[in-house]
């Protein structure tokens, strides 16, 4: 996915930066912001990669973490 923001000018004339939109192409995000602001006018477009998230979560890992950890309460210590 990439993220594009856009700047524009409302039907109204009034200006808007910052919108952020996800989409896969540029078509894609003009598309649906022009739904969001009818008869827009897109002063400017940039576009910015967004990387993938590939942090799974691995039970096994969890797992041997927990396995791993020094024990801190011992039995019949109070």
């Amino acid at each position: 996915m990439i993220r594009y923001g856009f700047n524009i000018r409302t039907r109204s004339g009034q200006r808007v930066d910052n919108i952020h939109i996800m989409a896969a192409s540029q078509p894609d995000a003009e598309r649906r912001l022009k739904q969001m602001y009818l008869h827009c006018e897109i002063i400017d477009c940039r576009e910015q990669s967004v990387p993938r998230r590939v942090d799974t979560l691995d039970v096994e890992r969890v797992i041997g973490l927990i396995s791993a950890s020094p024990s801190t309460h011992k039995a019949g210590t109070h």
